[in-house]
């Protein structure tokens, strides 16, 4: 045991033993959660930017009739680049870099369970992403749809790349998603702190875990839909060819597997942001702690069981048809749970109005208006006057942006202190809150009425006279306003990097244990294992608790790079963990692996066997013993 106070010499061994080497060496074959979470996020929020750029293109074309500014091949690809976008390289990989980031500092332990697994999940995500961008270098650029329906994506009525390069980048993604998500649940299960029981993570955690333990479930879907599609469009097989014995309407059963609980993926998450945002700012625990993680698993649970309601218009026996709108009413329940515990929550406290608070109080009204949209659709006789309007465009975005965008800004202003030592400006926050929450609601709630109008979706124009002039011009003014908003962001982001105010540990006055370290956290994080002993270690004086966690005092485990392992349920210790150095393996790995794919999409089958034998023989380097690793 040791005294954090009195030990420099302590800190300046694990340093040596945790730090990465500087350079591009070290930038390539880091392993360190931080560093992988902070990619995470500027690549996704890079990929925001490219799709939100795509979407301003589409509302110019939109924002009057009969315009031109793109031809409809061009709206096309812009439009399923948009959606792949922001649903594929942005929703989810952006939550995974405050996930990786956070868990492990939340957790009271040094790295995840399995760092080199981590550093491969984020180097898949990004040669995945830049495949796919990589298609505007030939003009093939994916042109069905993030959703890709058949018999439109066969190789019959599109004959070029742009349906392949859909097909093998989303099997890419869908590996890094899935090594990441067997890293979240090991984390979990194996590296809190002793005393971190279940019932006291925070609601951040449950969140991602929900969504990791969904991902495992639903993407395997995906996978086998676009290895269906790829084999039909490159073999010549018949698995979505309904004159050979096949059926287009396989591909929306596997899409929609998988896409429904996906939505969930991509909210749980940023819900739980916004869980543990708001207790901070309204100074004081979470109402209904338990009935919200149980709600949060609950949804998840739920998302595996509505994913026909997207496919009401397809002719669903009226037994099917009826269950399924029971099950998309049913999983609006636990999600009115977690609204009301936020509202009790604020109404309880005594609220602080800063930037990520305004934030996260944003995301509640959002969260409600899309909630409801959404519960409309359930109903099935609803759903057939609604579907395929821009009604639906409408609900999306309020789900997809609104529940995402928002807690994603409100981390950012919350977390970045502790990422970079520096508070974003506040001033220039309540700009940035103001302008994104007016510009979206401008551009998305006028898509509500444009749908009940009866302007269809995928339309790339529209003639005059049929009333959605006005409504179009609307939404396109909102949406350059929201996108000022999003510009503003960066501008504090890029100006608190260079000038902003230095944050100290904990400016925000928080509870749990990120904030009991140095901003930015040091290589080893904490010079000793915590143990806690309850769900507010950091709150503990303040909430007059007799029990008193031990976040100062605690083993060093300075033998090497090592972390605590405990129980699964309770957080009892059990084991020292031995955690692998700084390696080029994942780097290697997924570069050989890109390499491999780009071969399938070509057809140059000898690429793509150089890639397989690559990656063969670079992990076979990788799970090699090294001798070193047990000093390191």
């Amino acid at each position: 045991m040791t005294d954090v106070a009195q030990n420099g010499q302590l800190a300046a061994r694990l340093e040596e033993i945790w730090k990465t080497k500087p350079g591009w060496q070290g930038w390539i074959s880091t392993v360190d959660h931080k560093e992988i979470g902070k990619r995470y996020i500027a690549t996704s929020l890079i990929f925001l930017v490219l799709g939100g750029l795509e979407a301003l293109m589409m509302r110019v074309q939109l924002a009057g009739p009969e315009k031109h500014v793109l031809s409809p091949q061009e709206f096309n690809q812009f439009f399923s680049m948009h959606g792949v976008t922001m649903i594929f390289l942005y929703a989810l990989p952006v939550l995974s870099g405050f996930s990786n980031f956070l868990w492990p500092l939340v957790f009271g332990s040094r790295d995840m369970a399995f760092p080199r697994l981590n550093a491969l999940s984020y180097w898949i995500f990004l040669f995945a992403g830049l495949l796919m961008y990589s298609s505007f270098l030939g003009g093939q650029v994916p042109n069905s749809g993030w959703f890709s329906y058949v018999p439109f994506a066969e190789r019959e009525y599109n004959p070029g790349l742009n349906v392949d390069f859909y097909a093998i980048g989303t099997i890419f993604l869908g590996i890094s998603t899935t090594v990441g998500s067997i890293n979240f649940v090991v984390t979990l299960m194996k590296t809190r702190a002793p005393g971190m029981a279940i019932m006291r993570m925070p609601i951040l955690v449950w969140g991602t875990l929900t969504a990791s333990v969904s991902n495992l479930l639903a993407i395997p879907s995906l996978t086998v839909a676009c290895v269906f599609l790829f084999l039909d469009r490159r073999f010549g097989m018949h698995f979505f060819d309904f004159a050979l014995g096949g059926q287009p309407l396989l591909w929306q059963h596997l899409f929609w597997i998988f896409g429904h609980p996906w939505v969930y993926v991509i909210v749980l998450p940023a819900m739980g942001i916004v869980s543990d945002i708001i207790p901070v700012f309204s100074r004081r625990p979470l109402v209904g702690y338990a009935m919200v993680a149980f709600a949060t698993v609950a949804t998840g649970f739920l998302g595996f069981g509505v994913w026909m309601h997207h496919m009401f218009a397809t002719g669903l026996p009226p037994v099917g048809a009826a269950f399924f709108g029971a099950s998309s009413l049913i999983i609006s329940i636990p999600s009115a749970v977690a609204v009301f515990a936020w509202i009790a929550t604020i109404w309880g406290g005594r609220p602080v109005f800063t930037t990520a608070f305004l934030f996260t109080a944003g995301f509640v009204l959002l969260f409600t208006i899309g909630g409801v949209s959404g519960v409309m659709t359930a109903a099935v006789p609803l759903d057939w006057q609604l579907t395929d309007t821009y009604f639906v465009v409408a609900h999306l975005h309020y789900v997809l942006i609104g529940i995402n965008v928002f807690p994603v800004v409100a981390g950012l202003y919350f977390w970045m202190p502790k990422m970079t030592g520096r508070l974003l400006n506040e001033r220039l926050g309540k700009w940035n809150f103001w302008t994104m929450f007016l510009g979206f609601n401008l551009g998305f709630f006028p898509m509500h009425i444009a749908g009940m109008l009866g302007m269809p979706r995928r339309i790339y124009t529209y003639a005059d006279g049929l009333g959605w002039n006005t409504v179009n011009l609307i939404t396109t003014i909102g949406a350059f306003i929201f996108a000022v908003g999003v510009l503003l962001l960066l501008i504090n982001v890029w100006w608190s990097l260079k000038k902003g105010e230095i944050s100290g540990p904990n400016p925000w006055g928080a509870y749990s244990l990120e904030w009991a370290m140095p901003s930015p956290p040091p290589s080893y994080n904490f010079l000793v294992i915590p143990s806690v002993v309850t769900r507010y270690p950091l709150w503990e004086e303040k909430l007059g608790t007799k029990e008193r966690s031990s976040i100062y005092a605690g083993p060093a485990l300075d033998d090497g790079r090592e972390t605590i392992g405990t129980t699964p349920h309770e957080a009892d210790p059990e084991l020292i963990m031995r955690m692998p150095g700084d390696s080029f393996a994942p780097f290697l790995v997924a570069l050989t692996m890109m390499i491999a794919f780009y071969g399938a999409l070509l057809s140059q089958w000898w690429l793509a066997a150089i890639g397989a034998i690559g990656v063969i023989a670079f992990s076979i380097r990788w799970m090699w013993p090294r001798k070193q690793e047990a000093a390191a």
